[in-house]
């Protein structure tokens, strides 16, 4: 069995839901958005399939076309493989806090931003840690609804 201390990343299987504490209210959670995830990942194996091809063509290969199917079939075979993990992890956001993955805690008050990145809410604390609320259906409606949380 695996030492959670030295875990690198959460695993969905370890995830529950938030322990809140005496006076801590649930305002929201946010999980992956299976569609959002499925354009996304469509998008990845088109610009792949440009890139791919376009490589294959000026290093003069004359079976540029496996280009095509080489990036579709790797973004494919990487959105199957990581789709549970990815859907499935949830942040949930407190009247004082945010709740990852692993019970990863971030403070409202330690919040410095949250940005949009495509298709996730990037959140950037005061010390410069990083955290990303990916495939979000709205990302927008997710940095909004956690500016309002923490009061900005």
């Amino acid at each position: 069995m695996s030492d959670p201390e030295f875990e690198l990343e959460p695993r969905l299987e370890s995830q529950t839901g938030p322990e809140l504490e005496p006076g801590e209210q649930l305002i929201e959670s946010y999980s992956g958005n299976l569609s959002t995830y499925v354009k996304e990942h469509v998008l990845l194996a088109a610009l792949g399939s440009v890139l791919m091809s376009g490589t294959l063509m000026y290093m003069g290969n004359p079976h540029a076309w496996t280009g095509i199917v080489g990036a579709v079939a790797a973004i494919a075979v990487r959105g199957f493989y990581v789709a549970r993990e990815q859907l499935g992890f949830t942040w949930h956001l407190t009247n004082r806090r945010l709740i990852g993955p692993g019970n990863r805690t971030i403070l409202l008050s330690n919040i410095d931003k949250v940005n949009v990145i495509f298709t996730a809410a990037q959140v950037v604390t005061h010390s410069g840690d990083k955290y990303m609320l990916k495939y979000q259906a709205d990302a927008k409606a997710t940095q909004a609804a956690i500016d309002r949380a923490r009061g900005a």
